[in-house]
Formats: structure tokens, C-alpha cells, sequence
């Protein structure tokens, strides 16, 4: 992954603050899920670095979490020593923004709207996007916008979408159960790629579980290819 997809992959769902140890940076995140509230090397870690990014986990009432790229095994190795197990693996994709506004999205189908209007907050939270995850959307700085996709007459799908340098990221893609394989999804992806555009974005990223096969096929389908992956290390508190 190239430092400019790094950067808008932090900047774009940012932890509510931070603190180092040694060569990691921890994450605060007030419950809103691993993403920010994890660790993860920033520079060059010793072992003796993990006891005190625990320390700073547990002072903030949080778990003990790392995470690791795949080509970090060194990393990863040292985690599994002291303890840690290895979760959810996640590919980190991307795409040329172009490659996605080429095709006309149906009339009335998305819009990208902020601030999200209840519904999409109510779509998100169906979904396990819950206030605690939806307030990192709100610290994030703009350009950012929350996208909105119906089908048959009613709202179904709702995404976050936010632009560093020339990158859009695209995070919180949720699409009510009912409504799912009917080309929401990629619909919403459309959408996001449009308003990037018109803010400069030239490629667009996103993160997912390589548990989820729809929405990795999904993403394969719009042309999306994998430059990088990672995983969580946790260890109970």
C-alpha cells in the first residue's frame, strides 16, 4: 500500500485520539471497533514496547489489540508470543474513481448527502454501525458525505465516503438485509466515485473482511483489486 492510501486510510476514520509507546501508535476509540481503537507500528518497536501499549489500552478501558500487515511477520510472531491471537483478516482494495462514474445510476437509485439523515443513521445501526462507530464518521474533516440508495421506492442502503489528497475511502457500506443482491451495493460505490470526482479524488479504497465473499465479489465485479491486507492481534484485557 503506497503512503498516500495509507494516509487516507488513517485520516479517514480517525480514532478519537492517540498515544505512542516506543514504535506503535495506539488508538482511542471509544467503542467504535478495532479500526481505531488498535495499534500499530509507526516506527521501530521492540518487544518490550507491547507491555506499554497494553498499559495505555487498559487505561482507556479498552482491549489489548494490534494491527498487523501481512507482510509484517515479525510483528505478528511477537504478538503470538505474548499471547495474542490473530482476527478478522482484512484486504485493503482499490480502484481508478474513473472506472466507476462511466456508467449512468438510475434515477432517484443513491444520493450523497451530509450531515447522514436519520435513516441512513437507522440503516447503519441495523447493520452493527452503532452511534459509537457513527461518531467517527462525524470527527472526520471534509470532504465527506454520507451516501443514501434506494430500491422500490424506499430507502435501503446507506455508506460513508470521505477524501485525503486524491483518494476517496469508503467506509460503513450497508445494505438492509432485505434488499440485499440487487446491485444496492454497487450502486452506492457509484455513487461515492461521482462525488469524489467532483472533489479531485482520482482512485477510491475501502477495507474488508475477506470473511465477506458477496461484498469481496461485489468490489471484483466494479473492478476494485487487493494491494494489501492486515489483521487484528487481541489479547483479553
Amino acid at each position: 500500500m503506497d503512503a498516500a492510501l495509507a494516509r487516507a486510510f488513517e485520516d479517514t476514520w480517525p480514532a478519537a485520539e492517540y498515544a505512542d509507546a516506543g514504535g506503535f501508535r495506539v488508538g482511542r476509540g471509544l467503542g467504535a471497533g478495532g479500526r481505531v481503537s488498535s495499534a500499530r507500528a509507526v516506527g521501530r518497536w521492540t518487544k518490550g514496547d507491547i507491555p506499554a501499549v497494553e498499559a495505555i489500552h487498559r487505561r482507556w478501558r479498552q482491549q489489548p489489540m494490534f494491527r498487523v500487515p501481512d507482510t509484517d511477520d515479525g510483528l505478528a510472531d511477537a504478538l503470538q508470543d505474548a499471547g495474542y491471537r490473530r482476527e478478522t483478516p482484512t484486504a485493503i482494495m482499490q480502484a481508478p474513481v474513473a472506472a466507476l462514474t462511466g456508467q449512468p445510476i438510475p434515477y432517484l437509485t443513491t444520493f450523497a448527502i451530509w450531515p447522514p439523515l436519520a435513516i441512513q443513521r437507522d440503516i447503519w445501526a441495523a447493520g452493527n454501525i452503532d452511534p459509537m462507530r457513527q461518531a467517527v464518521m462525524d470527527r472526520v474533516p471534509a470532504p465527506k458525505t454520507a451516501i443514501l440508495g434506494r430500491i422500490d421506492d424506499r430507502a435501503a442502503g446507506a455508506a460513508f465516503a470521505a477524501v485525503a489528497g486524491d483518494v476517496v475511502m469508503v467506509h460503513a457500506v450497508e445494505v438492509l438485509p432485505a434488499f440485499r443482491r440487487r446491485g444496492l451495493a454497487g450502486w452506492l460505490m457509484r455513487q461515492a466515485a461521482q462525488w469524489a470526482a467532483d472533489h479531485g479524488a482520482t482512485r477510491i479504497g475501502l477495507a474488508v473482511s475477506r470473511a465477506n465473499g458477496g461484498a469481496r465479489a461485489t468490489y471484483d465485479r466494479l473492478g476494485f483489486s487487493e494491494v494489501a491486507g492486515y489483521a487484528y492481534y487481541a489479547k483479553d484485557l
